[in-house]
């Protein structure tokens, strides 16, 4: 599975992933893009990744994820350029309990946050920019 896209996220398709009868929790995380950051306009982002390495790294941590709990997981993050309400990431957590999905979905959105190179321009209303983040990205 490819962790990082350029088209829009579909969190039904990853829900459809990871679900099974044995499998009775269903957490999701969908990180959207949102018009403010610390007290300026937003206008539109583009988010930017060095490939390889980001997908690896995102393979590491779902196998994190999946080695701490009994869990399925799907993840996703957008790349490229998104417009005020798109979503930039998206997370389905499933296991028998929903405990173990919360703490699944948990998990990856702040691995995801805290280690995977992606790197966030944002656009403010303002005309300026701003890069954000090399794995330690704002959302």
């Amino acid at each position: 599975m490819g962790y990082l896209v350029e088209r829009p996220l579909d969190l039904g398709r990853l829900v459809s992933l990871v679900t099974s009868p044995e499998r009775g929790g269903v957490a999701c995380f969908l990180g959207v893009v949102r018009n403010h950051h610390e007290g300026r306009g937003v206008a539109r982002l583009d988010y930017s990744a060095y490939g390889p390495m980001a997908e690896a790294e995102c393979a590491r941590i779902v196998d994190e994820a999946r080695a701490r709990w009994d869990v399925a997981v799907a993840l996703e993050h957008r790349i490229g350029p998104l417009e005020i309400g798109e979503a930039s990431v998206a997370i389905a957590a499933a296991s028998a309990h929903r405990d173990a999905a919360f703490a699944a979905c948990r998990y990856v959105i702040e691995e995801v946050k805290a280690r995977v190179p992606i790197w966030k321009r944002e656009y403010f209303s303002d005309g300026t920019e701003e890069w954000v983040g090399a794995g330690h990205a704002t959302g």
